[in-house]
């Protein structure tokens, strides 16, 4: 177990093995064990070791809670549910169960169940910070009224006070305060982050976003990397969360337009990769499938989920600058939406694409007539339709398509995009 607290896992592995083989039957052996397979992207195997494990002792509740993880992290949510209802009947004062139980009620669109669980959550535990941080998310996605969202800030701030290492709650309180026109908290949170951490561009960005500094023409690198390799553990889970997430397969669906039968002849580029949720959406259509991110968490997710032939942790433009003409697509869901000046990286996209290549990515939609872009109190960058049809023309492509869709439900509405699909010239691609 220390081995694998250490994030030792071929040590861990090879100790509970050993433990087993001693042992067939040792319950903490096979639950931990099976914890440490789902990590290894093995979750069937997982289930059927914890599954075990329970057999031998059915009023275990850590085991329960984490073999919920298991579904709730694969998707099957019903079960998940299940598991945790198990844990609080085993252990009715076990928090994380109780935590748990409230978000796969919430992903389920459970709202009424959902906080009378957090409720309870922060009843039985006012001290637990990530359950405060939890109600102030849930507050803000289902508010139905000013009130709401004020009791938001208030879990927010709680949230921090109890764990000043949380500055997600930070973020939160300053887009909450945002939210109800108080601007000028809102950049006062920022300033004082950033006054106590100059060094930290979270704060740096949150407040140009929110007018108290001036709007960069891109996230800065160091930013994008923080947010992201910080959120790389909970980012499935968190899409989860944020309804409805559907950009990949937005983007699929637009290439499906366009390309052939999904033959495994071309070389693909995943720009942005993330954990790699487009991955089982490209693989089909790739010959070589290359998964590029500027942050090493969502890498390591990435080469846990499977799937690329080749993962690369660098900056975008520049890794598309020194690949020219070497990708027969190139697909970006919500990565672009971290570029203000998009020019730079459509035309590094478009010289590392073969003639005849196609292009594909998402925006998120600023309403309104004109050639301009703005970054909104999200932290992310929107564009008008008429500034990404004149910079992808000015890149040099053609054939250029730009629809809207639903990107993904955030703070209970709709987020809406621009989908965006665009061919480089020439009829070399295979």
């Amino acid at each position: 177990m220390q081995a694998h607290q250490a994030r030792d896992l071929d040590t861990a592995e090879r100790l509970y093995g050993e433990v087993l083989e001693l042992r067939a039957a040792q319950p903490d052996a096979l639950h931990y064990l099976g914890v440490l397979m789902h990590q290894r992207d093995r979750s069937d195997e997982a289930v059927r070791l914890i599954q075990t494990a329970l057999k031998i002792t059915p009023k275990h509740p850590d085991a329960h809670n984490n073999l919920g993880n298991i579904h709730k992290e694969c998707g099957r949510l019903a079960e998940a549910e299940v598991c945790y209802r198990r844990a609080l009947e085993c252990g009715p004062s076990h928090y994380n169960a109780l935590s748990n139980l409230a978000f796969v009620l919430e992903v389920q669109e459970r709202p009424d169940e959902a906080f009378e669980t957090y409720t309870q959550l922060l009843r039985e535990a006012p001290t637990f910070a990530h359950g405060q941080y939890m109600m102030g998310l849930f507050l803000r996605n289902f508010a139905q009224n000013v009130e709401h969202i004020e009791q938001s800030i208030e879990c927010f701030r709680e949230a921090y006070r109890l764990d000043a290492r949380n500055v997600r709650a930070l973020e939160g309180l300053g887009v909450s305060l945002y939210t109800l026109g108080r601007h000028d908290e809102a950049r006062e949170v920022y300033r004082d982050w950033l006054q106590r951490e100059p060094n930290n561009p979270i704060p740096r960005h949150m407040l140009a976003s929110t007018g108290g500094a001036d709007i960069p023409p891109r996230a800065d690198e160091a930013y994008v990397r923080n947010v992201f390799d910080g959120f790389a553990d909970s980012f499935d889970e968190q899409l989860l969360k944020n309804l409805d997430y559907r950009a990949p397969e937005v983007l699929a669906d637009a290439l499906g337009s366009v390309l052939p039968a999904a033959d495994g002849s071309l070389d693909v580029l995943d720009a942005g990769c993330g954990t790699g949720l487009c991955a089982p959406l490209l693989r089909a259509r790739a010959r070589t499938l290359v998964g590029v991110d500027l942050s090493g968490g969502m890498i390591e997710k990435a080469r846990a989920r499977g799937g690329y032939d080749e993962l690369v942790v660098a900056e975008l433009t520049a890794y598309l600058q020194a690949h020219p003409a070497a990708y027969d697509v190139v697909i970006s869901a919500d990565t672009l939406i971290y570029f203000g000046d998009l020019a730079p990286v459509l035309e590094a996209a478009h010289g590392a694409l073969r003639p005849g290549g196609w292009l594909t990515f998402t925006l998120e939609v600023l309403e309104g007539e004109g050639d301009r872009y703005e970054l909104s109190s999200s932290g992310r960058y929107q564009h008008t339709r008429d500034h990404t049809q004149a910079v992808v023309e000015a890149a040099g492509f053609e054939h250029i398509t730009i629809g809207m869709d639903m990107l993904r439900k955030e703070h209970g509405k709709i987020v809406s995009g621009w989908v965006v699909l665009a061919r480089r010239g020439g009829n070399d691609m295979r």
